[in-house]
C-alpha cells in the first residue's frame, strides 16, 4: 500500500518554514510596497538560479544517507573551517533578525510594552524548551499546518486587497532602476534571502537525515525530491503573493514602511485587516505570528544542528553530539539577545545586514554544494544530470559576477 503524498512531506516544509519569514513577510512585501510589481522578475530569477544548489541538499542526503557537511568534509578540512566561519559570523544576526520581527508581532498582538530584548529573551527560551523536549518530530508534524494556514490567509487577503485597492498617487509611483544606489542596495537585500540564504541547503540535508532516522530507513531519492519541490516552489509562489499584497495596498500611497519590529508588525497586520475587515484581525495575527514563530524555531533548531556535527568534524575527540546541540543552542540564544540589547536596534538595518551577508557568501556555498554533489562520496548514478550541472555553473558565474559588481560598487 503506497504512502499518501502528504505524509512524504517533511524536510521540504521545514525548509519552507525557515524561508517564509523575513524574506517573505518583510522583504517581499517591501518590494511590492516600494516598486509595485516591478521586482516580480527578481523573485522568479532568484528562485530559478538558486534552485540547483538547494536541490543538491535532498539529493545528497537521500543518496548517501548523510548531510552535505559530509560532502564538504570529503573536499578537505578547509571547507569545514570555511563553512563554520560563515555560520558563526552570520548566525547571531540572522537569529536576531527573525526573532526581533517575531517579538514585534508578539508585542503588537498581546500589547506587551516590554523592551524588544526582553520579549526576544522570553521567545527564545520558549523555543529552546520546545526543541530540547520535542526535537525534530515536533517540527516535522507542525510545519504542515503553519504553511497551510499562512497560504490560505494570504491568498484570501490578496483577493480582497485587489478588489479594494487604495488610490495611487503619481508622485509616489516609483519605478525600479539599477542605476539608483538605493534601488540596487534593496535588490541585493531582496536576492540575498530570496527564497532563503544558500546555507539553508545544509540545514535541509540535516533535516533529511533526521527524517530518515524517524522513519527507521532511508528516503528514496524520488520522494526526497518531491518533498523538496513542493516546499521550494511553494515558497516562490508565496513570495509573489506577498509582493502583490504590498503592491496592492501600499505602493503609490506614500505610506512609509516602518523600520522597527513592533511598528512593522502592526503595519503588516493592518494591511491584511484593511483588505479583509477588522473581523479578520485575530485570524491574520495568528497566521503572521505562527509563521514568524516557526521561522524563529526552525532557525534556532538549524544553527545548533549544523554547528554540532561541524564542531565534531573539527574536534574529533568530542563525542556527545546531543550535548553539543544544547551547547550551541545556548550560545545562539545568548548571542542573539545580546546583539538586540546592545547592538543594532533597528529592525530594517539588522535585516539588511543579514540579507547582504547572505548575498555575498552565496557563491562560496554554491561552489561547495556543487563540488559535494559531484564528488567522490556521491554515487555515480545519483549525481545531477548534465543539464543541471551546466545550469549550476551558469548560476555560480552569475553569483560571482554580481557579488564582484556589488563589492566594487560599495567601494
Amino acid at each position: 500500500m503506497s504512502t499518501a503524498w502528504y505524509k512524504k512531506l517533511g524536510p521540504g516544509l521545514l525548509y519552507a518554514g525557515a524561508a517564509v519569514g523575513v524574506s517573505h513577510l518583510v522583504q517581499s512585501t517591501a518590494a511590492g510596497a516600494k516598486f509595485g510589481y516591478g521586482l516580480v522578475w527578481t523573485v522568479i530569477i532568484a528562485n530559478i538560479l538558486k534552485y540547483p544548489f538547494f536541490e543538491f541538499a535532498p539529493r545528497y542526503a537521500a543518496s548517501t544517507g548523510k548531510s552535505l557537511l559530509h560532502g564538504y568534509q570529503s573536499l578537505g578540512k578547509w571547507s569545514i573551517y570555511l563553512f563554520a566561519a560563515f555560520t558563526v559570523v552570520t548566525m547571531f544576526i540572522i537569529q536576531a533578525a527573525v526573532s526581533i520581527v517575531t517579538a514585534g508581532l508578539i508585542s503588537e498582538i498581546f500589547n506587551w510594552q516590554a523592551p524588544n530584548w526582553i520579549v526576544t529573551s522570553v521567545l527564545l527560551i520558549i523555543c529552546s524548551t520546545i526543541l530540547l523536549l520535542g526535537n525534530y518530530g515536533f517540527l516535522d508534524k507542525g510545519m504542515k499546518y503553519v504553511i497551510l494556514l499562512l497560504s490560505v490567509t494570504t491568498i484570501v487577503a490578496l483577493v480582497a486587497a485587489l478588489q479594494n485597492e487604495p488610490t495611487k498617487l503619481t508622485e509616489h509611483l516609483t519605478t525600479f532602476s539599477i542605476k539608483e544606489n538605493a534601488h540596487l542596495l534593496f535588490l541585493i537585500t531582496l536576492v540575498g534571502w530570496m527564497p532563503a540564504p544558500l546555507d539553508v541547503s545544509v540545514w535541509h540535508s540535516l533535516w533529511s537525515t533526521e527524517k530518515a532516522k524517524s522513519t527507521e530507513g532511508t528516503i528514496p531519492l524520488k520522494s526526497a525530491l518531491f518533498d523538496f519541490k513542493i516546499g521550494y516552489w511553494g515558497t516562490m509562489i508565496l513570495a509573489i503573493l506577498f509582493l502583490a499584497l504590498g503592491a496592492s495596498t501600499i505602493y503609490g500611497t506614500g505610506i512609509p514602511l516602518a523600520a522597527s519590529g513592533g511598528a512593522f508588525a502592526k503595519q503588516l497586520i493592518t494591511i491584511y485587516t484593511d483588505a479583509l475587515g477588522s473581523w479578520a484581525y485575530y485570524i491574520i495575527a495568528i497566521a503572521a505570528l505562527t509563521t514568524m514563530f516557526s521561522t524563529t524555531l526552525t532557525c534556532l533548531d538549524a544553527f545548533p544542528r549544523v554547528m554540532a556535527p561541524t564542531t565534531k568534524m573539527i574536534f574529533p575527540s568530542v563525542e556527545k553530539e546531543k550535548t553539543l546541540f544544547a551547547f550551541w543552542m545556548l550560545i545562539v540564544t545568548i548571542g542573539s539577545v545580546l546583539l538586540i540589547r546592545f547592538g543594532l536596534k533597528n529592525m530594517k538595518a539588522m535585516v539588511d545586514f543579514a540579507t547582504t551577508a547572505a548575498f555575498v557568501t552565496a557563491p562560496v556555498i554554491a561552489i561547495l554544494n556543487y563540488l559535494a554533489v559531484t564528488g567522490k562520496t556521491m554515487p555515480e548514478d545519483k549525481k545531477p544530470k548534465r543539464w543541471l550541472r551546466i545550469f549550476s555553473i551558469i548560476g555560480i558565474i552569475y553569483f560571482i559576477g554580481f557579488s564582484i559588481y556589488f563589492i566594487g560598487w560599495i567601494k
